[in-house]
């Protein structure tokens, strides 16, 4: 799941990329509003913390942006300030939560854990499809309640499958959510093609049914029908 982080304080920026990537996260992150309106624009997330006092413009205004274009992406305002106005505001503009600095960096992680469980599957602690059963907390996935031993991008990758079921994803989609910035260094899409490879075959030998497939010339479709 790919989360960015739009925080002017570099100190707090790094530890909180620090803290959610040993979570399991992809996380992007920018120092001033510019960078942060041009991110939200242009890629997708799971979900955006934000600083509402930012260089050359405010947080809110990124709210507003990521509700004009319609993006899927949960959002968190982080603020200095404890006003209830700054509250209210973000909420009113369509933020999911609201957390004021300083914050335990486990909580913030617990808040994002519950947006993207909310807007992906329902708000369930654990994942299923058929056979399948992710649990995100321990990153720890089951084939009829047998243990699968998957490296961090391959369980990415299956969690962002199962969230996106029966949808045609682009190799390029893939790339951008799973390796975040680092896929726009790379020259072509071969690495994708192993990684699914050393997944699908897991999940085969651990007794699940095939369904990734792949759609030639576009990318792949995780699905049962």
């Amino acid at each position: 799941m790919k989360v960015l982080i739009i925080e002017d304080e570099s100190g707090l920026q790094q530890s909180i990329k620090k803290y959610l990537e040993h979570q399991g996260f992809v996380c992007e992150v920018v120092g001033d509003f510019v960078t942060g309106m041009e991110k939200v624009y242009n890629y997708n997330y799971d979900c955006v913390v934000v600083d509402i006092g930012l260089p050359y413009g405010s947080g809110l205004d990124i709210v507003k942006q990521l509700k004009k274009i319609e993006s899927k992406a949960g959002i968190i305002i982080i603020s200095a300030k404890n006003a209830l106005e700054d509250k209210l505001k973000g909420l009113e503009l369509g933020s999911d939560d609201y957390l004021t600095k300083p914050f335990h960096l486990s909580e913030l992680n617990a808040r994002i854990n519950a947006i993207i469980r909310r807007r992906n599957f329902g708000g369930s602690k654990t994942i299923l499809f058929n056979e399948i059963r992710l649990d995100p907390e321990a990153l720890r996935v089951t084939v009829n309640e047998k243990t699968v031993e998957l490296t961090d991008k391959e369980y990415q990758l299956l969690e962002y499958f199962i969230a996106n079921q029966r949808r045609v994803l682009t190799k390029a989609a893939i790339a951008e959510h799973i390796w975040g910035d680092e896929y726009e260094q790379v020259s072509n899409y071969d690495f994708i093609y192993t990684h699914i490879k050393n997944l699908r075959k897991k999940l085969i030998d651990a007794g699940c049914e095939d369904y990734i497939k792949t759609v030639y010339g576009t990318g792949y479709r995780f699905t049962d029908i």
